[in-house]
Order: structure tokens, then sequence, then C-alpha cells
């Protein structure tokens, strides 16, 4: 069995930061160690970590990897490529692809082309529609992290609109149910309203007066009041306004939540002041919005009214990005670098960087009741990941893995650098190469 011994890293784990040793046999680790190494271990393989900082490694739950049927953008092979690059380990990825996840053999199909070809641990959202109950009811939960409901139409055309199907799937399903949660009936009105009195050339400055807040909330508050009322566990994908945090929880420990949320690295780095810079490349559903939506999602980071980080990493073409506020494609391209944003956000003082590690490793994995992923504990799997703290590293097209190309992050340098990736105890990335020939396996949830 193949030994990896990984000694005088700084560690961040569980609330705490020590320097020590992390001892890996086969896919697990075996040990940890606190202070100086071991003397006597018989690894195969010894890393001097010394200056770097290990940590578990990142799972993401919202991910769009594009494949099947929108390969041009990306797929499971290129972009968790792009993910093991960036520190991640485990990725869920969305159902909205062609054909939709909303039945068992497109299930399966996924489940099987990720044991093919996919560098990180992966899971797979099913897809909930207006008449694929029978479906669902047939899912093996231990498989799967929940069900996806697009309650605001989105890349894809999965919007769950008709209130006898939401109300059959929110009352006669015990798993998970995540939701992307835009009002279309608001949405389709601010267009109405913005493009009689602009046009319809309109730029993308009006992308979050179209998707608004009044859009958001109204949607968030609906999931929250169908799940309360049938008693539904309920997790709010991609937050982006001040108003909806009033719908969630801060003091209540996550185990004992009902209803959670996430909130994603762009909306917790950008606001509506950057488009003018960064136009269409920002463009997201739910929109970027003001710099008071953007710091109270920050804050309801730090105080667990917010439960978990992720991207919603959403590859398109550059020729896709462009056209007005109403034709360009919503969502970039962002598991690469979010692990970096967060540390960086971290070093600027918005976070801790034990934060960053609650809410981007332990958090998902508590929150989805992933076995043995997600912390740095003997007898778990071997997803760590080691990261140069004061190393620029500035974003090009050199560097992107992306299989699209580009990044909302391309010319910023940031101040950590991601410098070895393990997945299952392999070592998949390791200081700009990737080893082709690792692949990450299906996790299981624990019920």
């Amino acid at each position: 069995m193949r030994k990896h011994l990984i000694i005088n890293a700084f560690i961040i784990n569980e609330g705490r930061s020590f320097t020590g040793s992390v001892l890996i046999e086969g896919d697990k680790i075996a040990s940890i160690y606190e202070g100086n190494p071991p003397e006597k271990t018989g690894e195969n393989n010894i890393i001097d970590a010394k200056g770097k900082w290990l940590l578990p490694g990142v799972i993401d739950d919202q991910v769009h990897f594009r494949e099947p049927g929108l390969t041009h953008k990306g797929d499971i092979f290129t972009e968790s490529r792009a993910a093991v690059a960036g520190g991640v380990t485990t990725f869920m990825d969305m159902p909205n692809t062609k054909p939709q996840t909303t039945t068992h053999e497109h299930l399966e199909w996924k489940f099987e082309q990720a044991a093919k070809t996919s560098a990180a641990n992966y899971s797979f959202f099913f897809g909930g529609t207006n008449d694929n109950m029978a479906e669902i009811r047939q899912l093996d939960k231990t498989r799967i992290p929940g069900l996806k409901l697009f309650l605001g139409s989105s890349t894809g055309n999965m919007l769950v609109d008709k209130k006898e199907s939401l109300e059959r799937i929110f009352g006669e399903t015990d798993l998970l149910i995540a939701v992307h949660a835009e009002k279309e009936e608001i949405i389709k009105h601010n267009i109405e309203y913005y493009t009689s009195l602009y046009g319809h050339d309109l730029d993308i400055t009006f992308h979050s007066k179209i998707r608004s807040e009044e859009a958001c909330y109204t949607s968030s508050a609906e999931a929250v009041e169908l799940a309360d009322r049938l008693n539904t566990r309920l997790h709010i994908l991609h937050l982006s306004t001040a108003k909806e945090l009033t719908l969630l929880q801060a003091e209540t420990p996550l185990k004992d939540k009902k209803i959670t949320a996430e909130a994603c690295v762009h909306h917790l780095w950008f606001s509506d002041q950057d488009y003018p810079s960064f136009g269409n490349r920002i463009k997201w559903n739910p929109a970027i919005k003001t710099i008071s939506d953007r710091d109270a999602l920050r804050e309801a980071v730090n105080t667990n009214k917010i439960d978990i980080v992720a991207t919603d990493h959403a590859p398109h073409l550059p020729q896709e990005k462009e056209g007005n506020c109403l034709t360009a494609a919503s969502g970039g391209p962002l598991i690469q670098h979010s692990l970096l944003a967060m540390l960086d956000m971290a070093l600027k003082g918005i976070f801790s960087y034990e934060k960053v590690v609650d809410k981007m490793c332990h958090l998902p994995a508590e929150l989805f009741h992933i076995d043995r992923r997600g912390y740095i504990r003997p007898g778990y799997y071997a997803d760590i990941v080691l990261v140069e703290p004061d190393a620029e590293y500035t974003v090009s097209d050199k560097n992107i893995l992306y299989k699209c190309g580009w990044s909302p992050f391309e010319g910023y340098t940031f101040r950590h650098r991601i410098w070895k990736t393990f997945v299952n105890g392999q070592l998949v990335y390791n200081n700009g190469e990737i080893d082709d020939s690792v692949r990450g396996r299906e996790i299981k949830y624990l019920y």
C-alpha cells in the first residue's frame, strides 16, 4: 500500500490552525501528528510542506460541467481537471444538460461517464420537473445529493411552474430539495417595463434590475413557505440579496436546520459597481446586485445564516457571452479560482481562514451527509489541498484550464497559489501539472 507523509505543514482544520504532519495510507488519512513529524513511519513518499498550508479538499455543491449535450462549453474531463487545479476535490453537477438529468437512465449515464473521465470525486443532482414524480419516487438517496428545482427559468428550460407539481414534490419526497429561486412572472414584468422605456438593446446594468431583489425574494419566500408547511428539507442556492437573508436562521446549528442556504463566490466578490468594467463576463442568474447586498452576504457567511459557499460554475464560450442584457448567456467559469478568491478575501479580513475551510469543506460535507470527506481526520478519505501563502498567481490564458478558455478573474493576481491536490490519496495536481491517470470516485451519502 502506497504511503505519503506530508510533514511541517500548517494545518487549517476544524477551527484550529497548527503545524503538523499527515500520514496517508492508500486512499485514506491514517494519522495526524501535531508538532514535529514522526521519526519512523516507513512512507514511500515524504513531502516537506514547510511554509505551506494543508486544508481539506473543497466540496462544491453546484457546478454545471455541461455534459452531455453542451460539451462545446465544457465537459466532465476538462472541468474536473480545472477543479483539482483549484483545490476542489468533490463536485455535485446540476441536471440542466441535454438530455436533462430527469430520468434514471440519464442519471446513470452521467455516473458512468464520470467514472471514466473525472479527476475529482463526483455526484449528480436529479432534476425535478412538472411531471416526473414517478422517477423521483424510485431514487436511491445514498447516491444523489438531492433534487434540483428551477423556480425561475435558466439554462436548460427546466422551469417548474405548476403549483400542483410543487406541492407534490415538496410533500412526497424526503430528499433534500435545492432550488434556483427567481420569480418568473416578476422577471417577465420587468423585461416588459424596461424594454418599453429603453428598447430591447439593454446593456448589462439592467440585468440586476430585471432579475431583481423582488424576483429573488418572492420566489425564495414561496419556497420557504412550502418547506415549512410540508416539513421539507430545503436548500436555497446562490442567494444574491440581503432581503432573502431575513428568511434564514443564524444561531441554529446546521444539524438542526431544515432550511439552509448557499452563497456563491461571485456574489461575495463582485457588485453591480463592477458591471461597467467586466460587462457580460459577470452576468449570472441570479444577477450580481448592490454593494449592500454583497456586504450583507459576506456578513451572513460569518454569522452562519449562510451555510456553505460554492461556485455555480457554468462555462460558456466567449462568443456566447456577447450581446446585450437580454441575449448574452448567463453564467461563467469559476471552479479553478474559487478557493483562491475566498483565501484572498480572508487575507483582506473579510473572512477568517478557518471560516473559509468551514464553509467550503466541512459544512458541505455535513449539509449533504457525505461519507468521510470534508475534514482532515484519521479514517477519512485523503482529499487534501496544499496551498502556498504569499505566492502571487496571475490568471492568464496560459494557466486557465476551463474548456471555454476564459475567466472573469483573467489578469487578476491572487496572493495564494494551489501547490498540490490529493484525491483519495492520489496526487492528482502537482505544482502546475495534472496526472491524467487519476480518477475520482462516486461519493456516498449517509442516512
